[in-house]
């Protein structure tokens, strides 16, 4: 029974800042890329960021560049997600995903192996 559980997600205004967790259980995350996605009502969803199973690399959307830090901590079976400056635009549920580092340590939306049910964050006044 492999399970990713995300929490964090609030209500927040605009320039302010929340930290997601992603934890894992009935696996390790040592041997697993990470990564985050997210999903506005009605639109599309869209890779965030991602994380190598080691943390040595990692990668953004142009979104959320200089903005947002993806970090883990493969002791406590746990990745983050920290976001600051946070925009309206920024609202959406956010989910984290896993891929087994055999493939490869990126993060295609259409191959992560597992989901987790997501948590919402609602940027707005």
């Amino acid at each position: 029974q492999l399970q990713l559980v995300e929490s964090g997600g609030g209500l927040v205004q605009p320039g302010g800042s929340l930290r997601l967790s992603c934890a894992a259980s009935g696996f390790t995350l040592d041997y697993y890329t990470m990564g985050w996605f997210r999903q506005a009502p009605g639109k599309e969803r869209e890779g965030v960021s991602c994380i190598s199973s080691s943390g040595s690399t990692s990668s953004y959307a142009d979104s959320v560049k200089g903005r947002f830090t993806i970090s883990r901590d493969n002791a406590k079976n746990t990745v983050y997600l920290q976001m600051n400056s946070l925009k309206p635009e920024d609202t959406a549920v956010y989910y984290c995903a896993t891929r087994h580092r055999l493939f490869d340590s990126t993060c295609p939306p259409g191959g992560m192996q597992y989901w987790g049910k997501g948590t919402l964050v609602n940027v707005s006044l």
